[in-house]
């Protein structure tokens, strides 16, 4: 029988639950829950909280242990869960805070194609789709690199492969960090993890992956919509993939590598799974350089699926991409840790940081030592201290307000844009961040809609219907690889995705921008 959660969870507001450090020895900050009373029920209904309250006793944490509305149970950290630690105050990394499929993570691409002009051909997308982009647990792919290429690709990330000619110059730009992380270190990657990585680039992979074919079919922000290239009735593709077998084997050797770790700093957890090291500890070095290694293959495998992509819309409508405006969107990672400046009411300086701009939803940057930010309801200020901190996402994506140096130019005025995959069945949306996130969340927002069922539990739903045929009712045309892959991914084993969206809008984290309803999927 699936476990609850029965310890405290007391309401702040319209959005958020708190767990109380002193709900458990150990914590060194509250949990901080974001729903709103329909999803905690469901939230109540399994043990992910626990795990919010035990992030809370991670050495370094700042501010607080976070959870998203699609929050549900997981590896260590909950799926949804978001917590900072400080390095200089011995925070630490953990493998259970980015999770197994590292930089898992979401693309989207616009068309200028209209539903009306994809309607007799949807069939036939989806099968070449399936036919070109492969997919299912252990496929290999059609590109394949030796042992000195995979070890460029994981020190340069995306660029490596546009340069093959395996995209365009303008994905690189709105990719999240230009698709590479440039501290990535290969030599940190175990031989077997480059031996699964070899073949595996470009390929969809199973479990909850996807390539999906949607159409807008809501506008919420007409100006950021503009900005983003997307308007009501515009085809998109959405690609959702991470690491593959790769990522996965860098996980499981640093959670072998790392499991006497803790007691070596004198760390006591409450959960072997959230074994960690100190970020400035070698072992924390190593960890962190290998999961960059395979954050950067994460980015080029999207991006050579979107390559994939491309190629298969132009033999469809016998047309290139380029006079299809198959542009990238954007590209976000969901499972990833990442060094970032923040704000957090004192610390030790590092580089530039980021004020906010009086009466704007900007910011500008404050370099060198102490900036001044403007104190509310006031003609003063005081001190601001940014401090590098380790900010683990995992099932999570990065919410950059307006204005933040991080972003691409065209997005500077809007936000960075937020990609939140729902189920086969339902929508998908774009938002874009706001201030809140900087404030409240470590500049993250939710990744999708999160499970409710687990795929056993989805499988044994489905027995006796046929998931393709209700899809197919839903005017939603589906292929998966797996023999399961359907009825483990169907729309009852999620929650509803709009709910999940609602929190983060109306907590200041994201704003809904636009609203993809699915026509075709393909899956593992």
């Amino acid at each position: 029988m699936k476990e609850s959660y029965t310890g405290p969870l007391e309401r702040l507001d319209a959005c958020r639950w708190r767990i109380p450090k002193t709900y458990m020895a150990g914590m060194r900050v509250d949990g901080l829950i974001y729903a709103d009373d329909i999803l905690i029920e469901h939230i109540r209904n399994d043990k992910s909280p626990q795990q919010v309250a035990n992030v809370a006793c991670l050495p370094g944490i700042v501010k607080y242990s976070l959870a998203m509305p699609d929050i549900h149970w997981g590896y260590g950290f909950c799926i949804g869960g978001v917590a900072a630690t400080d390095p200089d105050q011995g925070g630490v990394i953990s493998p259970g805070g980015v999770g197994y499929d590292i930089n898992c993570g979401v693309r989207l691409i616009r068309t200028n194609l209209k539903l009306a002009d994809v309607k007799d051909k949807i069939e036939r997308l989806i099968e070449r789709l399936f036919a070109n982009v492969p997919c299912g647990v252990g496929q290999g792919g059609h590109i394949k690199f030796n042992r000195t290429e995979l070890t460029h690709l994981l020190e340069q990330g995306s660029p490596f492969v546009v340069k093959r000619g395996l995209g365009w110059e303008s994905d690189i730009e709105v990719t999240e960090g230009h698709g590479c992380i440039k501290t990535a270190r290969p030599d940190f990657v175990s031989d077997h993890a480059l031996e699964r990585g070899g073949s595996q680039c470009g390929t969809l992979g199973s479990g909850n992956h996807f390539m999906e074919v949607q159409v807008v079919d809501h506008i919420d922000d007409p100006h950021s919509a503009q900005v983003l290239g997307l308007e009501k009735g515009l085809i998109t593709v959405m690609i959702h993939s991470g690491s593959r077998g790769l990522g996965y084997q860098v996980c499981e050797d640093s959670l072998k590598e790392l499991q006497h770790t803790p007691r070596k700093y004198g760390i006591d957890l409450p959960d072997r799974q959230l074994v960690c090291a100190p970020v400035n500890s070698p072992e924390g070095q190593r960890y962190l350089g290998a999961m960059q290694a395979a954050a950067n293959f994460a980015w080029c495998n999207r991006q050579i699926m979107t390559h994939l992509a491309r190629q298969t819309f132009a033999e469809v409508f016998e047309t290139p991409a380029e006079r299809l405006g198959m542009t990238l969107v954007y590209d976000v990672a969901h499972n990833i840790a990442k060094m970032e400046p923040y704000d957090i009411g004192g610390g030790t300086t590092r580089g530039t940081g980021l004020q906010p701009v009086s009466g704007s939803t900007g910011f500008r940057a404050v370099s060198g030592g102490t900036g001044l930010q403007p104190v509310s309801g006031s003609t003063g200020f005081q001190p601001v201290r940014e401090t590098m901190l380790c900010v683990h996402r995992k099932g999570a994506t990065r919410a950059f307000p307006p204005g933040h140096p991080e972003l691409a130019e065209r997005y500077r005025g809007i936000g960075q844009p937020v990609l939140v995959p729902g189920d086969m069945g339902r929508a998908s949306y774009v938002l874009v961040g706001r201030p809140g996130s900087m404030e409240h969340t470590f500049g993250s927002c939710c990744h999708g809609a999160g499970r409710m069922m687990s795929r056993s539990a989805a499988i044994r739903a489905s027995k006796g219907r046929s998931i393709a045929s209700e899809l197919r009712d839903r005017g939603v045309i589906a292929r998966a690889r797996g023999r399961t892959g359907l009825e483990e991914e169907q729309p009852d084993a999620y929650k509803d995705v709009n709910e999940v969206v609602s929190v983060v809008h109306e907590a200041g984290i994201s704003q809904k921008v636009a609203r993809l309803r699915p026509v075709g999927v393909i899956k593992g």
